[in-house]
C-alpha cells in the first residue's frame, strides 16, 4: 500500500503541471509521499478552502501551491491552515509571471507564504524547501539533503573540468 501523502501540491490549473512537476520530481527523489491536486482560488474557492482546511487532519505537513496571473492560491490556502505554505508563481500572462510573483509574495502581515522564484526553478526549490522543513523532524531526510548537495557540487566540478578540457 502506498504511504499516505505528507506534502500537498496544489495548482490553479492543469496548465501549471509542467512547472509543478519539478516539485513532484524532487519529492519523489527523496521518497516523500505527496498528493497533487488542481484547485483554483477563483474558479473553485470552496474546493480550495476545503483542501486547505482538511490538509493537516489528513496528515499533510507542508503545502506547495502554484498559480499564475492573479495567483491568490497560496494566500487563500495559507489563510485556512497553520501548515507551512510554499508559493510558486507561474510564468506566463501579460507580465510573464511578475504579476503572479507579486500576488504570492505580498501577503499581509499575519498570514505568511514562503515564496519561491517564478517557474520551474521556483517549483524545484519549493520541493527542496519542503524537504528542509520535513528534515527538522526526520533526520534521515537531512542526511539525504546533504548528500544531494554534495552530489550537486561534484556535478559542477565535473562540468568545470569538462569545460577546461575543451
Amino acid at each position: 500500500m502506498k504511504d499516505a501523502p505528507i506534502v500537498l501540491l496544489i495548482m490553479g490549473s492543469d496548465t501549471d503541471l509542467p512547472v509543478m512537476q519539478e516539485a513532484a520530481d524532487i519529492l519523489r527523489l527523496f521518497d516523500i509521499p505527496y498528493e497533487m491536486r488542481i484547485s483554483s482560488a477563483h474558479r473553485s474557492p470552496v474546493r480550495t478552502l476545503t483542501l486547505a482546511s482538511e490538509a493537516a487532519g489528513r496528515g499533510i505537513k507542508v503545502i506547495i501551491a502554484g498559480a499564475g496571473m492573479a495567483a491568490h492560491l497560496a494566500g487563500v490556502v495559507a489563510s485556512k491552515t497553520i501548515l507551512p505554505v510554499i508559493g510558486v508563481p507561474m510564468p506566463g500572462g501579460a507580465l510573464c509571471g511578475v504579476d503572479a510573483l507579486y500576488a504570492t509574495v505580498q501577503m499581509p502581515g499575519g498570514i505568511p507564504v514562503a515564496t519561491m522564484a517564478i517557474g520551474k526553478a521556483g517549483a524545484k526549490n519549493a520541493g527542496l524547501f519542503a524537504v528542509q522543513i520535513l528534515a527538522l523532524s526526520e533526520p534521515l531526510l537531512g542526511e539525504l539533503l546533504l548528500h544531494y548537495r554534495i552530489e550537486m557540487d561534484k556535478e559542477m566540478e565535473q562540468k568545470d573540468a569538462d569545460l577546461q578540457a575543451r
